[in-house]
This record gives C-alpha cells, structure tokens and sequence, in this order.
C-alpha cells in the first residue's frame, strides 16, 4: 500500500500540533521549577499553567500530582492510598495486579467484562479498601459504571482507583478518588501522565520536595505543558467513532469474524474483533504486511506470548481468544481506512477458510 493505515490509537496515537507547539515553547523555559532564582520561577509558572489547564479540561477541581505515566500514577496509589485492603477488577491493565500486590482480592467479571457488583459488595464488607477499576478496558473498550459503583464504594468507606488511560478527554471522568490519566493516548507526548486526586489527605506523602511531597524528581515541564495542550485540544469526535466503530464490526460479521463483549456498553473508540481458525499473531503480521498497524494485546503485554488476561477472565472461548485483535481509532480515522482494513480482513478470512476446508 501507498500509504500505511493506524489502527493502533489505543496504544499510542500520534502527538498532535497544538501539544508539539507547546512543547516547544517549554523547551525554550528550560530552568528547574523548583529551583528559586528566576529561571526557575518562570519553569515553574509554566508547570503550574500546565496543572491549571489539565484541571479545567478535565473538570476535575481537586489536586494533580504528575507523573510519567498511566502506570507510575497506578504505583503512586495503589502503593501509598491510607486504607488496609486492595482490591481490583480481573480485566485491570497488568501494572493494576503487580502495583495492588498479591494480597490484593481480584474481582471477577461476566462474559461481557463487567465487575461481579456482588463479589463487590462481599469485599466492601470486610472493611475499608482501595478498590481499582478500569474506566475503560484497554483490550475491548467495555465501559464500567464507575459513576454507580463509586457511590457504593464511598458510602463503604472504601476509596477507587480508576484507570482512565483510554478514556479521558473522550468520556467525562468518574467520581473516583484517585484517577490516573496519560498523554500519549490522546495526542500528547509519551513520558507524561498524572495522578488526579480528591483528597490529598488519603494519600501518604512520600517525602520527595516536589509534587507537595507526593513524588520525587524533577518535574518535566515540557512534555506538561504539551499534555495540557493534547486535553485542551479535545480532538475527539466520540459520535464520528461510533459511526466507524459500527461500520467496522458490521464489516467484521460480514466476514465471519467475531465482536467480543458487544452485549457490553463500550468506547466507540475500541473495537475489540477475532477471526476463529486464525491466530492473532498471523492477523497482526499479514494486516501488517498489507500496511495496516492494529494490535491483539495490550502494548505494555505484546511481546508476551501467553493468552489475554482479559479475555481470560471474561471466559471467551479459545478460539475466539487465540484470534483475537484489537483495533482502535484516532482523530483522523476515515471510513475509507476502515473500509481498506475490512478488504483486507475479509481476503484472510477467505484464505482462513479455504486452508480450513
């Protein structure tokens, strides 16, 4: 193909011009913020313009802690929140359980990937707890009702952790106590992401100089002033994914192929499919091989040849799980590169077809 087709938006997607504007401005600021002479006074009026801008384009009025990442704000809460007992949802992203420890009780899911609201129930019982749970699954985009689930945690005592990676700046953010967020999933820069929290006062200071206490090192006043400019930009057209999103998996059955948690609300911008009789890695290399970029894991677990823990503990039958992918979408996804992957789709499932017969 001419020109190559990425589908791959819930890994990276590419770091849009208003963020790499505001990069370059911060580049320009180079001083430490926390340093007192003027250098670092002006640094550290940019990080603080960055925080103030992160907040309002989130809504969320309460504290931002940067961090590198999704995963390092996970770690930071999950580490350090001030109640006893862990919990999460089986389908959490891999840093979840390693960050949650191994005390930590795992929630089960139903066949569409939504929380066991009973074996919820059954933990907030035993005393208070942090409780993480994805927003929106990183592998089939199910949506969990955080919003309903949040009260019932809060009313328990308990705190919630909730992984919004791949939904904010496209989906309102739950009201959860500690939400970690990320740049380079909405059109910032990799290397940068936050930890919103609504009381600082559940959290256990780490005794670092910087963030009030709550993490040590140097801030990175660049790539924050470029994440502010990715979630100011909001380029996300959730009704233009959806359009897609349908458009796709209407071709998908079509085909032969499966849509996996469908009986699920989800994120317009995942559609999580599988072809039984292939394999994910084969779809992945021959879509490759034809100039199309999509997934079958998580990217933090794609070199890993084991079978998606998520699909795994949705009880998806092997053959669906072995063949499955992933494809997502970004600000400039058109339904002519949807239209391209589903030729594409639709000749490897004939070859899967004919190599079965």
């Amino acid at each position: 193909m001419a020109q190559r087709i990425y589908l791959d938006h819930a890994s990276t997607t590419p770091v849009i011009a208003p963020a790499v504007e505001a990069l370059q401005r911060g580049l320009s600021e180079w001083a430490n913020p926390n340093s007192p002479h003027a250098e670092g006074r002006r640094s550290r009026t940019l990080l603080e313009e960055a925080r103030e801008t992160i907040k309002r384009a989130l809504d969320w009025p309460h504290d931002v802690i940067f961090t590198s990442g999704a995963s390092e704000a996970v770690e930071i809460a999950a580490g350090r929140a001030a109640v006893s007992g862990r919990a999460h949802a089986a389908t959490e992203h891999a840093i979840v359980g390693h960050a949650m420890g191994t005390d930590s009780i795992v929630l089960p899911v139903d066949g569409n990937g939504l929380i066991s609201e009973d074996e919820l129930d059954k933990v907030l019982a035993q005393g208070p707890a942090l409780i993480a749970i994805q927003h929106v699954n990183n592998e089939t985009g199910v949506i969990q009702p955080l919003d309903r689930l949040a009260a019932k945690i809060r009313d328990a005592g308990s705190l919630l952790l909730a992984d919004c990676a791949q939904s904010a700046s496209k989906l309102p953010l739950p009201d959860a106590d500690f939400v970690a967020v990320c740049a380079h999933k909405l059109g910032g820069p990799p290397g940068i992401g936050a930890l919103l929290v609504r009381d600082l006062a559940t959290l256990r200071p780490c005794g670092g100089g910087q963030e009030k206490g709550y993490r040590r090192g140097t801030q990175d006043v660049p790539d924050a002033l470029a994440f502010a400019a990715a979630l100011a930009a909001h380029p996300y057209d959730m009704d233009a994914f959806s359009t897609l999103r349908r458009r796709l998996e209407d071709g998908v059955r079509a085909a032969g192929g499966v849509v996996i948690a469908e009986g699920a609300p989800r994120a317009p911008s995942i559609g999580a499919i599988a072809l039984p009789g292939a394999t994910s890695a084969g779809l992945v290399v021959q879509l490759d091989l034809a100039g199309i970029a999509v997934s079958a894991a998580s990217a933090c677990s794609s070199g890993a040849s084991k079978p998606s823990h998520v699909l795994e503990a949705m009880n998806i039958p092997g053959e669906i799980a072995s063949s499955f992918i992933r494809i997502s979408f970004g600000p400039e996804t058109s339904e002519e590169e949807v239209d391209a992957f589903l030729r594409e789709f639709g000749r490897i499932a004939e070859r899967t077809r004919v190599r079965a017969a």
